[in-house]
């Protein structure tokens, strides 16, 4: 029973080792298991050879020792008495246990034979009477018993008396090999069940600094590039090399990230101010070119429209840039949410007509914020809900413990999941541009991400295609002194 109970454990935990079969893991794994398996299995196969030929080699060497004596005894007991008498002495002088004896003639009449135990049945003398006894000893099956069976021509001073014939019976020992030789393959099972679970954890176990470089990889973002490394104390030297340059590339990039924020806040600001005077002069010409003809009128108001977009996406980047280098300034002050977004549904109902529908409770809710910064984010949600939903927009307020919960929802066309983790990158943009607005610069959720971080709040995204998103905003409550 405590077998079976171990057998079963181990059938569970390979159960448990879920590894993708693509992985090295599984084929370093699949490829020790298989040559272990073949290593066991071959000296499981010798192991059982081995024995089954020791004792089958033991019982031939008997009846090969009994079948040579045999004739030399007869003759031996032949002097001064009759050939029936001298089979009978020699039979009771070489049978052993389990080995019968018996004399034929050529005739088919049986001359003696074995008695007591050794008795040879008569279902059995008639069969190899009706069959070619072999010279050499040899295995033979009778129904469910297993025979050593040899026949050899007995010649008594020159003169052929007939056939001696010589059998043992070694069904017993032939049954304790069988049952040895499955307790043997039991323990190869076993031995081959222990083996894959020790070569999968260890394998595993070795190839878990990979695992470890691959989980930085995958989650390490621009902002922390110059932390993300890799302290491994015990590992293969090959993985250690591969680690030292997996943390000696991002040093790297994040000095090449730096130097291009430090580009990009610094064109942004020198460009600004050249573009600010264009769209002043470009302005002051269609309020005052009475002379100009409309499709020079369009010309003008295009360039305005793309001059003014240009400008705000600098200042997008701006912005941008002075969060990343911390010269981001945020005013925070008690922020009473419930007359915060009734204002910001006002203002974008002005602009677009779209309804939008505010759910709080009646008491205030107060967060520690920049009013100025939030109200900025706000917007550009409500904005970017009203672009892909025609339903109504929905914005939730509500307080959780500490928090302070903003949720802004729409039915819209939603986002699929593998955008949903790069939706707050720079210039990043879900769908395909023709369905977007020119108006847009993909910034949007990037500034709205640092601004809500740089008041020590968090923004995330729930979102299903076809069903909409929802937009959360989890900001500190502002606890008033004593």
């Amino acid at each position: 029973m405590p077998h079976h109970k171990t057998i079963s454990n181990l059938i569970r935990n390979l159960f448990r080792l879920r590894v993708s079969p693509t992985s090295l893991q599984f084929r370093l794994t699949l490829e020790l298991v298989t040559l272990s398996a073949f290593g066991v299995s071959a000296v499981a196969f010798w192991a059982g050879w081995q024995m089954e030929q020791n004792l089958l080699t033991s019982h031939k060497q008997l009846l090969e020792y009994v079948a040579m004596r045999f004739p030399e005894q007869v003759e031996m007991y032949s002097e001064g008495k009759t050939i029936e008498v001298s089979l009978e002495r020699t039979i009771d002088k070489l049978s052993t246990s389990g080995v019968a004896i018996w004399v034929k003639e050529p005739n088919g009449k049986i001359l003696s034979k074995s008695s007591g135990m050794n008795m040879p049945s008569i279902d059995l003398v008639e069969t190899i009477s009706q069959t070619a006894a072999p010279v050499k000893p040899t295995i033979v099956q009778y129904g469910d018993r297993y025979l050593v069976l040899c026949g050899n021509p007995l010649t008594v001073n020159g003169m052929l008396v007939g056939k001696v014939y010589l059998s043992q019976d070694i069904t017993s020992d032939r049954h304790q090999l069988t049952t040895g030789i499955n307790r043997l393959i039991a323990i190869g099972i076993l031995a081959i069940c222990l083996l894959t679970i020790s070569i999968s954890q260890r394998i595993r176990k070795t190839l878990q600094p990979l695992a470890q470089m691959s989980q930085i990889a995958s989650y390490v973002s621009a902002d922390d590039l110059g932390a993300a490394k890799l302290e491994l104390q015990q590992a293969p030297d090959e993985i250690l090399g591969l680690a030292t340059a997996f943390n000696d590339m991002t040093v790297r990039l994040s000095g090449a990230w730096e130097q291009q924020r430090q580009f990009v806040g610094n064109v942004s600001h020198e460009l600004r101010t050249p573009l600010s005077v264009v769209l002043g002069y470009l302005q002051s010409l269609l309020r005052r070119g009475d002379n100009l003809s409309p499709h020079q009128q369009n010309a003008i108001s295009t360039a305005i429209a793309e001059t003014d977009r240009t400008i705000r996406m600098l200042q997008d980047l701006l912005d941008l840039a002075r969060a990343d280098s911390g010269n981001l300034h945020f005013r925070h002050s008690p922020v009473v949410l419930n007359t915060l977004v009734a204002e910001v549904i006002e203002m974008s109902q002005k602009v677009s007509k779209h309804p939008i529908e505010m759910m709080a409770t009646t008491a205030d809710i107060v967060a520690l914020a920049d009013q100025d910064r939030l109200m900025q984010v706000l917007i550009n949600l409500v904005d970017n809900a009203i672009k892909y939903s025609n339903s109504p927009i929905e914005i939730a307020i509500e307080q959780t413990g500490d928090l302070a919960i903003i949720h802004v929802r729409d039915r819209g066309i939603g986002i699929a999941l593998e955008h949903q983790n790069r939706i707050f990158e720079r210039f990043y943009r879900a769908q395909d541009s023709s369905t977007r607005s020119r108006d847009g610069t993909g910034l949007g959720l990037a500034i709205a991400k640092s601004l809500i971080e740089g008041m020590n709040g968090k923004i995330i995204l729930r979102s299903k295609p076809g069903e909409g998103s929802i937009f959360t905003i989890a900001l500190p409550i502002w606890k008033s002194l004593p």
